[in-house]
Formats: C-alpha cells, structure tokens, sequence
C-alpha cells in the first residue's frame, strides 16, 4: 500500500477510534484497534523497530558520553570519525573473533568511522588480564596491534598474553605497571557498570547511534546501524 493509501486507512481507523471512544469507550476503541492490526500486519515489524530505538534512546539517556569516550588510545577506524561505533569484547569471546572481518571491513569502507572498543572481560577467568593488557598497549599507542594480534593467538592464557604484548613491541616493564594501576582496574568496572546499564549480559555488544546491538549480527547489520546513525 503506498503512502498516500497508508494515510487515508489511518486516517479513518483515527476517525474510527473517535467515534468508537465517544459512543462505545474503551472496549469499543480496543475493539477497532485489534480489527486494524489484524487487517494491516505489516505494521508490527514498524511498531517493535520503534518500540527498540525508544528503548534504547532511554538507556542511552544520561550515558551515551560516557559511552562513546574512549579509553585513552582504545580505538579502532578513524580516532576522529564522524561518526562512532562502540564495541563491547571479550579476547575469550569466539564471536568477537568471528566478528573481526566485518570489523575490518567496516573500517575499510568507512574512513569517517570511530570504532571504540570498551573491554569487557566476563568470559574467561584470564580475561580481565588480556584486558588490562589491552588497555596498557592503548596507553603505549598500540592497541590496534594488541587487539588484531591477541584474537588472531587464539587463546587467552598468561603465556599467550605476555607473548603477543612482547611481539607488539611493548615495554613490559612499563606496560605491566599501567595494567596493574587504579585507572585500568577503574576503566574494567566502568564497562561492567555501562553493560549493565545498557542491559548487555555478552560479547560481542555493539552502540551505534541509537541503536543498541546485542551479539554478531554480521557485517550487513553493522553496516546498516552506521548508515543509520549517519543520518540521525
């Protein structure tokens, strides 16, 4: 149906509703209501996507900032993009390996994107030291590197972190000291806190305008959500 159709049926169903609160109330207004949505199903799919977008909105409320600042040096992309996209990762999460093509190619088609990764590390029980690494080799301007590398290892065991953080070129000294500071732990319990508050239970999570991505929904869906937010 075209939209001047579309205007006209919800145009009467509005006068349909009127007539039905004034003479017959509530029941009667519920009563047109159902008719119509049973008539014109194609309207749901319109009414979940912009019961989400509210939803999210909402969660947002008071948090995006704080969302979409990163860590000192935790960025993929464009550090000064146009437009930002957040990722919540895990190293021990296989989905956010899977994910890290459609990542790069993201990147690649969009020289205007900010990619900010919040480590959120709920997987595995050495985890949170492949993260405090993560943001130690951000600290040294090298967490592109630790990120590609750390995922690409395979596993994440004390062994495997220390190795990719010496085949980055890190110095340890100085990136053992950062990954063991308040400002790291502080940073850990930030993106926990933002999880929560954004109601992601797991990797990988995606924020992109206001569009709250819940798992690998694959290079098309991100795609999408960053054309979308380009254009709020």
């Amino acid at each position: 149906m075209g939209t001047p159709a579309k205007f006209a049926v919800t145009a009467a169903v509005l006068v349909a509703v009127g007539a039905a609160g004034w003479f017959g109330g509530r029941p009667a207004v519920e009563r047109v209501v159902h008719d119509y949505i049973l008539e014109h199903p194609e309207i749901l799919p319109q009414a979940m996507e912009e019961l989400r977008r509210r939803e999210a909105a909402k969660a947002l409320a008071g948090v995006r900032q704080t969302v979409e600042t990163p860590f000192p040096g935790a960025t993929l992309g464009n550090p000064n993009g146009a437009v930002t996209l957040v990722e919540f990762s895990d190293y021990a999460c296989g989905y956010c390996r899977q994910s890290l093509p459609d990542v790069a190619k993201l990147i690649a088609q969009n020289p205007d994107l900010r990619i900010v990764v919040r480590e959120l590390p709920i997987i595995g029980p050495q985890s949170p030291d492949a993260s405090k690494m993560a943001l130690a080799a951000a600290e040294q301007g090298k967490y592109a590197q630790f990120h590609d590398a750390m995922y690409q290892a395979g596993q994440v065991d004390g062994p495997t972190i220390e190795a990719v953080a010496r085949k980055i070129g890190l110095d340890m000294d100085r990136a053992r000291r950062i990954a063991a500071s308040p400002t790291v732990e502080a940073e850990i319990g930030r993106n926990m806190e933002l999880a929560q508050r954004l109601g992601f239970t797991g990797t990988p999570s995606f924020v992109v305008g206001d569009k709250l991505i819940p798992g690998a929904v694959g290079f098309d869906g991100l795609a999408e959500a960053v054309k979308a937010a380009r254009g709020r």
